[in-house]
């Protein structure tokens, strides 16, 4: 397996880039650098080694089995590096550096947005980037220091537990409700629109649940994204599955059969193994956790409770 050169380390964090993003141009982008200086880095590590490390294709960079090997060695590097950064942080009386979170886009911008002001004002040096977007985050490829999802992984080295439990339910505009067929049961379900994600992007699994609510119907009105599902809910333009932290307190709608549709799903936070332990993640930890656990009940079906 070829070993780092002395001083070298730079150009095995640019293989480990391009390995982990599969191509050039999103490896620069993490990078913070232009395209060219990608290539430059990887050509020059590929003569040092005297090994080709990816075989350059239309759709991206394909790693060779030396590719393979360098990418596990940057790969051990790095880990090793943050690991020493963890035992500086503890030894330091501020935190500084930068922390991903990457979060559903309902939980990330709906919720956690508006409550990470304690804790920019607590560690002002700290550089907080929440990606709140409808999409899977890989913790093994750096892709964020702290992801939110709706499953723990199987594989990796990626720890976590439960943040939360959260109930959905179904609700419509007042001014839909006066305009379309009473609702008294599930069966009147079948004669309303219906305002859901578009299948083939979903992301995740615990998402598809249309049919647990009103099996057979299909969804009028489709995104990926669930805050745009609930701005045309709000618009009148059908009826829409919603978290109640999201949709329960908004005077513009109203919860449709309450006794009967009340769904569960629940919230992981995960990191990977190798940056548990950095003072600066486990600060931003706490706090998501503190968050959470403060107005828990905001969560849960307000007609039901826990």
């Amino acid at each position: 397996m070829p070993e780092p050169e002395a001083g070298n380390w730079d150009d095995y964090r640019f293989a480990l880039a391009v390995f982990r993003a599969g191509t050039v141009s999103a490896a620069a982008r993490q990078l913070g650098v232009d395209h060219a200086t990608v290539i430059r880095r990887i050509e020059r590590l590929e003569r040092g080694l005297g090994e080709a490390l990816f075989q350059r294709r239309a759709s991206g960079y394909v790693p060779t089995e030396a590719g393979h090997h360098v990418a596990a060695t940057a790969d051990a590097v790095e880990s090793a590096i943050i690991n020493g950064q963890g035992l500086v942080a503890r030894a330091a009386a501020r935190l500084t550096g930068t922390v991903r979170i990457g979060a559903p886009d309902g939980f990330g911008s709906s919720f956690l947005a508006p409550r990470l002001g304690s804790l920019v004002e607590r560690h002002p040096e700290l550089d907080i980037q929440l990606v709140a977007t409808a999409r899977l985050f890989s913790l093994s490829k750096r892709e964020a220091d702290i992801a939110i999802g709706l499953s723990l992984p199987q594989e990796g080295r990626i720890v976590g537990r439960k943040l939360t439990d959260y109930h959905l339910k179904l609700y419509a505009a007042p001014d839909y409700l006066a305009r379309f067929p009473p609702i008294a049961g599930r069966r009147d379900l079948e004669r309303h629109r219906f305002i859901g994600y578009i299948e083939e992007l979903l992301y995740s699994p615990e998402l598809d649940y249309l049919q647990q609510v009103a099996p057979g119907t299909g969804a009028r009105l489709r995104s990926a994204n669930l805050n745009a599902q609930l701005q045309a809910a709000v618009a009148g333009l059908g009826l829409a599955v919603l978290p109640c932290f999201m949709a329960a307190r908004r005077a513009d709608l109203s919860c449709v059969l309450p006794d009967e549709i009340t769904l569960v799903r629940g919230f992981w936070l995960m990191m990977h193994a190798d940056s548990r332990d950095l003072a600066r993640i486990r600060a931003v930890v706490e706090h998501i956790y503190a968050v959470v656990e403060a107005e828990r009940e905001l969560f849960l079906d307000p007609g039901r409770g826990a």
